[in-house]
């Protein structure tokens, strides 16, 4: 099967940085996702098999939070929905790089549909990430 061929539909997401070097420090080495073709401007990275580009802008827009479970969740936001093990993973390697989280990972709805782990982290550039993990998949979209 070719990606074409994929059950599933893949994302392409851009999002502006303002230093092109900071950013592949954390999307390459700390979060360890593979560089896809990039020019002066931008560079493409492989996100779980999505297109995501880091766009160089260095003109930022006002910082927007909504209140969530007692936490100030920063919008826009984007991320991945990982496996539990996966996601613990990545928190310890978060962890290791030394990463200031926004949202440290805590569980929500615990016991109810929907339960899943969750934490919130900026990139070098102030682009809001949420990785999350359900404790059942089929559970993404209860509600």
């Amino acid at each position: 099967m070719t990606v074409l061929d994929s059950p599933i539909p893949r994302f392409h997401l851009a999002v502006p940085v303002d230093d092109l070097d900071a950013a592949r420090r954390f999307y390459g080495d700390v979060l360890g996702l593979d560089q896809g073709r990039s020019a002066d401007t931008w560079v493409d990275w492989n996100l779980h098999g999505h297109q995501f580009v880091t766009h160089l802008a260095p003109e930022r827009a006002q910082r927007i939070h909504n209140p969530v479970d007692g936490h100030d969740v920063p919008v826009p936001h984007f991320g991945l929905i990982l496996a539990i093990p996966e996601f613990h993973k990545l928190a310890e390697r978060l962890r290791a790089a030394n990463t200031e989280f926004v949202i440290e990972p805590y569980v929500r709805f615990e016991g109810q549909p929907g339960e899943q782990w969750t934490m919130f982290l900026l990139d070098p550039a102030g682009n809001a990430l949420e990785f999350k993990a359900f404790a059942d998949d089929s559970q993404v979209f209860a509600t």
